[in-house]
């Protein structure tokens, strides 16, 4: 854990969770069973799905957080890991983000997926722990009429060694995007703590490095008294990159719970609420 991890309430910030993922997923791949010789598995892989709840904050400490890593289904063609983040002290484990990676084997020279080989199910296998899929609600497939617009500038150093934006990247697209939303609409408010209590994203196409931008839409689907949710496309004209819901929650940093917010903070989230 880094001092440049954490957010402006000394939590470890909401995206570099998916960081962390990355991290434990690639060790567990390249470090075990048979396909850890190819390596591909570990970095032959692009990401389908992403799916954080993040159920505590994390401060800053010296302690190594853990993350256990285990396979909860294999199809033809993708994979999916879970984790869960935690420190465990006298017994008892204190957890703070669940978590769920949908993943593909991919052909970058062709820029296409491919099925699993023997190989890799068996190395897949040994990580196995099935579980009771929930159902899923529909991510927006379009934008509604009334949106918050963000262009989003990738940068060099964004892209992985295919040229492809990496999947991490994704999440800070997201929440700078919903950073500049909030910013507008609640411009002459005084300011309260917001925190991300749950991310589902969609990655529908590879984000390619380009002097361009590309556009992040941003409305609400939500208003509750203490959350709202935010759905987000990352689009280039009729071409959608990826699909987002992030259930953001009012937060006071003195109780270090939820908290019901002034009326003109739901009032502004409703100016966006989608039909």
């Amino acid at each position: 854990m880094r001092w440049a991890d954490l957010d402006l309430l000394g939590h470890v910030n909401n995206v570099v969770y998916v960081d962390y993922l990355q991290e434990a997923r690639v060790d567990m791949l390249r470090t075990h069973g048979p396909a850890a010789r190819t390596g591909e598995l570990a970095e032959g892989v692009v990401v389908v799905r992403h799916e954080v709840s993040y159920l505590a904050p994390l401060p800053f400490g010296f302690e190594p957080v853990t993350i256990d890593s285990w396979v909860t289904e294999v199809r033809a063609a993708t994979f999916t890991i879970a984790y869960e983040v935690f420190h465990e002290r006298d017994g008892v484990r204190h957890v703070y983000a669940r978590a769920k990676t949908v993943l593909t084997p991919y052909v970058f020279a062709d820029e296409r997926p491919r099925r699993l080989t023997d190989v890799e199910r068996e190395t897949l296998a040994a990580f196995f722990e099935p579980d009771d899929p929930a159902p899923r609600v529909p991510m927006p497939r379009v934008a509604p009429g009334t949106v918050s617009q963000y262009p989003v500038q990738v940068r060099f150093s964004d892209v992985d060694v295919y040229g492809h934006v990496n999947n991490v990247k994704y999440f800070e697209y997201l929440q700078e995007a919903r950073i500049a939303m909030t910013a507008r609409i609640w411009r002459d408010l005084d300011p309260v703590s917001i925190v991300v209590a749950q991310t589902e994203v969609d990655y529908r196409q590879p984000i390619l490095f380009r002097a361009e931008t590309y556009d992040a839409w941003s409305w609400v689907s939500r208003v509750g008294s203490r959350s709202a949710s935010i759905d987000s496309l990352i689009a280039d004209g009729d071409t959608v990159f990826a699909r987002a819901r992030v259930t953001i929650v009012f937060f006071d940093g003195e109780t270090q719970r939820s908290m019901t917010p002034p009326e003109a903070y739901l009032a502004g989230l409703r100016s966006l609420l989608a039909d």
